[in-house]
């Protein structure tokens, strides 16, 4: 492998791939691009704790800085439901864009840690966008590893969200809360 392009998603999920990787001697160079993040506080923290994990790490990371609230919401809009794929795709598609304008003949992503994301939609739109792009996407099962890297990410005491990113996944997180509330209040 020459040269590995990382879209990360937040620092936490970063942290056993980017050890994994480096263990296999591929020494990858972060990307930052997550327009779907939501609220601003939220992209903030999870793009300041990045960059600062970045720099303890010795990682190269560049930060795309976008927060997308609008188009992100427009895009996702008619079909919330299938949101996740416009998600993965929209960042996939920039990660795998400027890996061919700036030299990387690979990309992948941390988003193939989390047991909670649709593994296989990741990697479909991955490899669609590798052709598109002309860049390889290097994949990788990174899930075994994610209870571990969170744990290092606790002892790193690198911020830790509570959930995906986008504005109807936080919503998602409180269902049952905002379910006894209608109920509190019929």
């Amino acid at each position: 492998m020459e040269r590995l392009l990382l879209h990360i998603c937040c620092a936490p999920c970063s942290v056993y791939c980017i050890d994994s990787l480096r263990d296999e001697g591929i020494e990858p160079a972060g990307f930052w691009y997550n327009p779907n993040i939501h609220p601003y506080q939220e992209y903030k923290a999870r793009r300041d704790t990045l960059i600062e994990y970045s720099q303890s790490a010795g990682l190269e990371l560049t930060v795309r800085d976008d927060y997308g609230l609008r188009d992100f919401v427009r895009a996702v809009a008619g079909d919330i439901g299938h949101r996740c794929g416009h998600c993965y795709t929209c960042r996939l598609e920039e990660t795998a864009r400027y890996a061919a304008v700036h030299g990387f003949t690979h990309f992948s992503t941390t988003l193939l840690v989390s047991p909670y994301q649709d593994h296989e939609g990741i990697c479909r739109a991955a490899a669609e966008l590798a052709g598109r792009y002309g860049v390889e996407f290097l994949y990788r099962d990174f899930r075994p590893g994610f209870r571990r890297g969170q744990v290092k990410a606790r002892e790193l005491g690198l911020y830790m969200q509570k959930y995906c990113g986008c504005v109807f996944s936080e919503e998602e997180r409180y269902a049952k809360q905002i379910a006894r509330d209608k109920e509190k209040f019929r």
